[in-house]
């Protein structure tokens, strides 16, 4: 199903609303998602793994067809090193929490999500330390200021790819470069980019690749995922049924069986599948053209509405199509609330689960609205929010 073709199933589904919060998740999905989900449901939804009758090998398929498209996708050589979870929350907790240990050191810049600084700073209390290093008003990070974080304890950097609040593109290629260079493991958060952005985990040294399925991924909500090197090995935080070695007690140390344990979202996985053969069908590059063309649209129209203050590079080549910004200093949930009950259209507001970032960019009390645009937004619908701007900064007292 082509993107025009969607567009015409979406007009005739009733949903008034212009939806610009694909940051948080896509919305709509590919119509072939949701059959694919609805198929798993009635028609096949057995246990995969866990028994040998036709609908467990039928989702048992299901699971693997979906690994060998996430590994197509990032240029994963070994399926089982692909490893599905929740979401990305889940899987930076069981790569974090797996792969660090007292004494280790961890670099991560400011504009991390809590997903990462969280888990990091939990894992202070286990003796792992931590280093911080600190991004321009933009979000943009130094390669010399990550080296200079450097120590010999050093073990791991982790770095957003896309910052999910100001959109800036982190410089992962030269980072990765850094790290080869150093003997020091890369992991990247690809929650906002993945689908979106050529990401080859071969290229570009990454060692522990987060993804999540329920944004540019198109999945539903649930499932997300985790690449990891071959040569690392892990502790697992979670151990437990996995239809392999059942007459051990212990955990089966094959991959992916060491990190998944329990039944997985099997319907949510092959929505995940065909999300990917839906990106796969229209083209990666074609996906991340349109929406740099609408990013940059939205900035160039902002440009020409006064006392309307936008975060980050406001380039859509250095950012994913991630816009914040604030009217004055009118609170962020203020101005979002009334896009979304008089204008009917959807944003996001506050701090976006990233209070580093928004202290980074100086907007920690008051948050951002954040505009996040996907496949299936329009330039029509950038005119309507545009309207519904210049008419809110009419409105609202600008300090």
């Amino acid at each position: 199903v082509s993107r025009e073709t969607l567009m015409k199933q979406i007009s005739n589904t009733g949903v008034n609303m212009i939806y610009f919060d694909n940051a948080a998740t896509t919305y709509p999905k590919p119509e072939t998602v949701y059959r694919a989900v609805e198929e798993c449901m009635r028609t096949y939804c057995g246990n995969p793994g866990r028994s040998g009758h036709k609908l467990s090998l039928h989702s048992g398929r299901t699971v693997l067809e979906a690994r060998e498209a996430v590994a197509e996708l990032f240029n994963v050589q070994n399926l089982d090193r692909i490893i599905f979870t929740l979401n990305a929350t889940d899987s930076f907790n069981i790569a974090l929490r797996g792969f660090l240990e007292s004494g280790d050191h961890v670099i991560m810049s400011s504009m991390e999500h809590n997903s990462v600084a969280r888990t990091i700073k939990h894992l202070e209390s286990q003796g792992v330390e931590n280093t911080i290093v600190e991004c321009n008003e933009l979000g943009e990070i130094s390669i010399d200021a990550v080296r200079e974080a450097i120590k010999p304890s050093t073990k791991l950097i982790v770095m957003i790819h896309a910052s999910n609040v100001t959109g800036t593109l982190m410089p992962i290629k030269a980072i990765g470069e850094l790290a080869r260079e150093k003997s020091i493991r890369f992991m990247v958060d690809a929650a906002q980019t993945a689908g979106v952005y050529d990401i080859d985990v071969n290229a570009l040294n990454i060692d522990f690749l987060v993804f999540t399925g329920h944004k540019s991924m198109y999945g539903i909500q649930g499932v997300g995922g985790l690449y990891i090197n071959d040569d690392i090995h892990i502790k697992t935080i979670r151990v437990g049924g996995t239809g392999s070695s059942s007459e051990s007690l212990l955990q089966p140390q094959i991959y992916p069986d060491w990190l998944e344990s329990g039944t997985p979202n099997t319907p949510g996985i092959a929505g995940l599948r065909e999300g990917i053969r839906f990106i796969q069908h229209e083209g990666v590059s074609k996906i991340r053209d349109y929406e740099e063309e609408l990013c940059q649209y939205f900035l160039d129209k902002l440009k020409n509405i006064e006392k309307i203050k936008v975060y980050g590079p406001r380039n859509a080549k250095k950012q994913a199509p991630v816009i914040s910004l604030n009217i004055g200093k009118t609170g962020s949930s203020d101005i979002s609330y009334i896009l979304d009950s008089r204008y009917d259209i959807a944003t996001r507001s506050g701090l976006h689960c990233s209070p580093l970032a928004h202290k980074t960019i100086g907007t920690l009390d008051q948050g951002t609205v954040r505009f996040s645009l996907g496949y299936f937004n329009t330039e029509k619908q950038i005119n309507k929010a545009i309207d519904a701007l210049k008419s809110v900064v009419q409105e609202v007292k600008i300090d």
